[in-house]
């Protein structure tokens, strides 16, 4: 082929390739919505949704929009600013619902910008799908079935994936079988639980929690991750569970969450229907305030004592919080009064092993760190300033459990130079807890 052909071919091959290129970028269309539609834009989100490919971007306008809208494809939801585009969800199951599980590989969608309300279970359910966004939304009141507390089947009307939801119907934003998954910038109150991550239909990882403010949700967790029976598992021998691991929950407010019936600023659970999972999560630099059970509470309730398979609450990392005002635990996973943060392996005595305590401020509660756990555990750099308070608990005498573990609580500030006990330093409160070298000025 001389220099001539081989330029000709050159460029036939490149206006092929350019071809192919544009009517690629060509195919990812903006389509738009609004009240009663247009002669440009769609009615309804749903009937926008099922008009899109995959990639498009639909813009919602102001108005409100009476749907519970099913997204089966990847694309971007975007409403109107300051969540003036409202999905009111009134007598339907969800606002929301990113549904990979009857789509199986579902990923990448972006939704953002929205108010979503008035669910009968979950405002924005994200359904064994991977890389979502979920941004800077409203979800506001859901959860209007109304938790079932108890044994007894979970919320009336449920799917079945929804193996473990009796207390909480899913939550306003509830993460089951997401796999990088984002969380981002949303402000969440009114609901049972506020973020909920479960495993219910798949395992739950990677997945970022931050810069939520969730607060009021008075009857659970503000934030939580906790370990359920996979979808088709049934009593006594419930399989093990998915797992919930290797998550990031940073720089949110979980504020006067589960108030009136007990929920913890962030919870890391498991339900006790077989060997749950909920391991290696980072909970880094939020501010867990005036929550009904403690700013950070861990509780698995089956295991060894019973007989029976040990959850697997492994390795998470309480990092650089701020907690403070928080309310007492109860039942299995007892603390003596209003605490900080309770590492508990209830009366199964499931060891839990590899938490790391550091750099948390914790103030205005009864009990620093209050912790039941078979094996040893350390707290270290922590701020421990409730003056004549307990820093450090050893509670496992609370529900008869054999105090076998230790805790190794040096190098925290305990509220004074003069170290734990002394003047108006906090105290410790059980066997077996190691204080000794303390810090003696806060850092």
């Amino acid at each position: 082929m001389n220099s001539a052909t081989f330029r000709q071919c050159l460029v036939v091959i490149c206006a092929g390739l350019f071809a192919a290129f544009s009517q690629t970028v060509a195919a990812k269309t903006t389509l738009c919505v609004v009240p009663g539609g247009s002669q440009l834009c769609y009615p309804t989100i749903q009937s926008a949704v099922n008009a899109a490919s995959s990639g498009d971007l639909i813009n919602v306008g102001r108005g409100t929009y009476k749907e519970d809208v099913v997204i089966g494809k990847p694309l971007s939801l975007i409403g109107a600013r300051g969540g003036s585009s409202v999905i009111d969800a009134t007598g339907l199951p969800n606002g929301i619902l990113l549904d990979g599980y009857d789509n199986p590989g579902l990923s990448h969608v972006t939704v953002s910008g929205f108010t979503v309300k008035n669910a009968l279970y979950e405002g924005i359910l994200v359904l064994n799908t991977s890389n979502d966004t979920i941004l800077n939304n409203k979800v506001v009141n859901n959860d209007l079935e109304g938790p079932v507390f108890g044994s007894g089947p979970a919320c009336n009307g449920q799917p079945a994936y929804e193996t473990d939801e009796s207390g909480d119907c899913g939550g306003a934003i509830h993460l089951m079988g997401a796999v990088h998954v984002t969380v981002d910038g949303n402000y969440i109150t009114g609901n049972a639980d506020g973020i909920l991550i479960s495993d219910d239909s798949g395992a739950s990882y990677k997945n970022v929690i931050v810069n939520n403010i969730v607060t009021n949700n008075p009857l659970e967790c503000g934030i939580v991750l906790a370990s359920h029976p996979p979808v088709g598992s049934v009593p006594p021998s419930y399989a093990p569970h998915y797992g919930v691991f290797n998550n990031t929950v940073a720089n949110n407010v979980s504020n006067a969450n589960g108030v009136l019936i007990g929920g913890a600023g962030v919870g890391l659970f498991s339900d006790g229907e077989g060997p749950g999972r909920t391991s290696g999560n980072l909970i880094e630099g939020n501010r867990l305030t005036n929550n009904g059970i403690p700013g950070v509470a861990l509780h698995t309730h089956v295991g060894p004592a019973f007989g029976l398979p040990a959850d697997n609450l492994d390795d998470n990392v309480i990092i650089g919080n701020f907690i403070s005002g928080n309310g007492a635990d109860t039942f299995d996973t007892a603390t003596p009064g209003p605490t900080g943060i309770n590492i508990n392996s209830g009366g199964g005595g499931s060891p839990v092993r590899g938490t790391v305590i550091s750099q948390n401020v914790i103030q205005d509660e009864q009990v620093d760190i209050a912790v039941n756990d078979p094996v040893d555990l350390d707290a270290h750099f922590n701020d421990l300033l409730g003056g004549t308070i307990i820093g450090v608990a050893n509670v496992c005498a609370l529900d008869g459990a054999a105090c076998s573990g230790a805790i190794n609580a040096t190098e925290n500030y305990w509220g004074c130079a003069a170290g734990p006990g002394n003047g108006t330093c906090a105290t410790i409160s059980g066997q077996n807890i190691n204080f000794a070298p303390w810090l003696k000025h806060r850092e």
